[in-house]
């Protein structure tokens, strides 16, 4: 059994990324599409068990047929060689990483290197493994709690100033579109108006307000 992510895979990687599909970007948008993310280990456990089951969840209904015959494939590609069962995998976890994406509706912008998930995403998925939400409830809150307090804040203080001058007005517009903006997309959060991810109707919604 080949490790899906050792060095010589890397290698093969960067040597095939011209390949149709296969496009790689520097930008970090989703941890999803990391090489040590939570697809790319339900891959590797996938093939480790020579069973695609744990890999199906990832991708829609209309997809499973798709994929399926494509985690077939990929085996008979593996018992070609090390090279071609690489490329075979490489292609078969840049598939499924595109093909969520697409059912999130979000665009598929290519696989990235392990290591380049933002902090906040590994510890949520770590919080997800041991089944507590206090470490990142507690650092999330305080951010949030930072982060409205500072727009309040400047609003507040150019607020005061705003007659004085246009240049003061438009001061104080800017640091009250600022401060509005952030309060509408917390809410939007808080109540999954904003959420790029389908939810269940009963967590309730939110409208957006332009300025």
């Amino acid at each position: 059994m080949q490790n899906l992510f050792t060095p010589r895979f890397i290698s093969v990687w960067l040597l095939v990324v011209s390949l149709p599909g296969v496009l790689v970007s520097p930008t970090v948008l989703a941890h999803c599409d990391s090489m040590d993310g939570p697809i790319a280990a339900d891959v590797k456990s996938s093939f480790a068990a020579g069973d695609v089951t744990p890999t199906l969840k990832w991708i829609t209904q209309e997809h499973e047929a798709e994929m399926r015959n494509l985690f077939g494939k990929t085996l008979a590609a593996r018992a070609q060689g090390e090279a071609a069962g690489e490329i075979a995998e490489l292609f078969f976890l840049e598939t499924v990483v595109r093909l969520h994406r697409q059912g999130e509706g979000e665009p598929y912008t290519g696989l990235k290197p392990a290591g380049t998930q933002a902090p906040i995403v590994v510890r949520s998925d770590e919080a997800l493994r041991h089944g507590s939400l206090e470490d990142i409830e507690i650092e999330i809150t305080q951010q949030i709690h930072d982060g409205l307090v500072a727009r309040f804040k400047r609003a507040v203080e150019t607020r005061q100033h705003a007659a004085e001058s246009v240049e003061a007005g438009r001061e104080y517009v800017e640091a009250y579109v600022v401060f509005m903006h952030y309060v509408e997309r917390l809410f939007d959060d808080a109540t999954g108006a904003a959420s790029a991810h389908s939810e269940p109707a009963d967590l309730g919604g939110g409208g957006h307000h332009e300025h």
